[in-house]
């Protein structure tokens, strides 16, 4: 894909964040979507593309007065909107769209309009991994996170760290769940979940919602907001089974998206200014930098560890809070994104001073899918 032939050129959250029990999951699509559209100055009449996932396109199209001539429904978990901006982009340049709405919503924490969370009995997942007991990802992300810890000798301190770190981000945050310090000791001291996590390991559970909107970057200059352009997409998958990882201490999917990104994006990791690596667990992060290449294996949780990725450090990560502190509804990729873009815009809560490339990296399931954004605030 060329770089830099498509902008972000509207992206909003919804009005609340947090609790919002007055709202169903189709209610939060639909504010948030309104949110970046009022931003950039459009209309439903003027949206001519749509994705999404956990509401199908479809549904989403209808209730907001859409008739779209693309339609993206991929869902493979917290990456999908990554995924969708790596599709709605190349659909752009192809001219089946000019004008894309990706959105999202979940009553996670309120339960209000989401669909019912089950395992067919009949899935790979329900014939070889349910009968043995695990509840959610909690138990079935422990097996990968204990072979890598055994593997590299890391440590749960280490693993701590990365809370603690997060939390430092969200104080900075108005719209952040949690602001209130923590240390390595609060973590530790807290409910234990399943081995290795403790409840500060895990991420939150809340309700809310995010939205973009995407054109080509001729058109994004007609806009009243700032474009944020992107550099390079990646995408992959591996399994649906969390104990058929072909490696438990690396996602191949994230050894396929993130190095796809980089290479259509024409960079190195040394021009990375912010990076946004999904935290739904606090092992995430060491993984997603060691698989996306700014380290070698097994070094990651002592360089967050070291203060590399805190307020002052040489890569600034997850600078909204991540979905430790900031806020996850359930797919946290959306709030991913939107810090990437708050940050490229030099609007964010902490922003990064000069900051000119944020790559935003998003996992799906229990290492299942991937996608990865590069984005940039430099005109082509």
């Amino acid at each position: 894909m060329p770089h830099n032939t498509v902008a972000v050129v509207g992206a909003a959250e919804t009005t609340r964040l947090g609790v919002i029990p007055e709202l169903s999951q189709l209610g939060l699509h639909a504010d948030a979507a309104l949110n970046a559209m009022a931003e950039c100055g459009l209309k439903p009449k003027d949206i001519d593309g749509i994705a999404t996932a956990g509401e199908t396109p479809v549904q989403l199209a209808h209730y907001l007065g859409i008739t779209p001539t693309w339609v993206d429904g991929t869902s493979v978990g917290g990456c999908s909107f990554m995924i969708h901006v790596r599709h709605a982009a190349a659909a752009i340049q192809a001219g089946l769209a000019k004008t894309i709405l990706i959105t999202h919503g979940e009553s996670g924490k309120s339960r209000v309009g989401n669909p019912m969370r089950s395992i067919h009995p009949q899935s790979l997942n329900g014939q070889f991994e349910q009968p043995f007991g695990p509840m959610g990802p909690p138990s079935m992300f422990t097996i990968p996170v204990l072979r890598y810890m055994k593997t590299y000798g890391v440590t749960v301190e280490q693993i701590a760290q990365v809370a603690v770190v997060q939390r430092e981000w969200a104080a900075m945050n108005p719209r952040a769940t949690f602001r209130t310090p923590i240390t390595t000791e609060d973590v530790l001291n807290s409910r234990m979940i399943a081995y290795p996590f403790r409840l500060l390991m895990c991420c939150l559970v809340t309700d809310g919602g995010g939205a973009l909107i995407l054109t080509s970057v001729e058109r994004a200059k007609d806009f009243p907001t700032k474009p944020v352009y992107i550099l390079g997409t990646g995408e992959s998958a591996e399994t649906p089974m969390v104990s058929q990882m072909e490696d438990f201490t690396s996602s191949r999917a994230f050894r396929v998206a993130g190095p796809t990104a980089f290479k259509e994006a024409g960079i190195t990791h040394k021009d990375v200014d912010h990076l946004m690596i999904y935290d739904a667990f606090a092992h995430l992060p060491v993984y997603g930098l060691e698989d996306l290449g700014f380290l070698p294996k097994g070094e990651a949780a002592g360089f967050i560890a070291a203060r590399n990725t805190a307020p002052g450090g040489s890569l600034p990560m997850n600078t909204n809070g991540g979905g430790l502190s900031y806020m996850h509804s359930g797919m946290y990729g959306m709030y991913a994104l939107q810090e990437s873009v708050r940050q490229m815009r030099g609007v964010a809560p902490a922003q990064i001073p000069g900051a000119k490339i944020s790559v935003c990296h998003g996992v799906g399931g229990m290492f299942a899918a991937s996608g990865t954004i590069i984005f940039s605030n430099q005109a082509p």
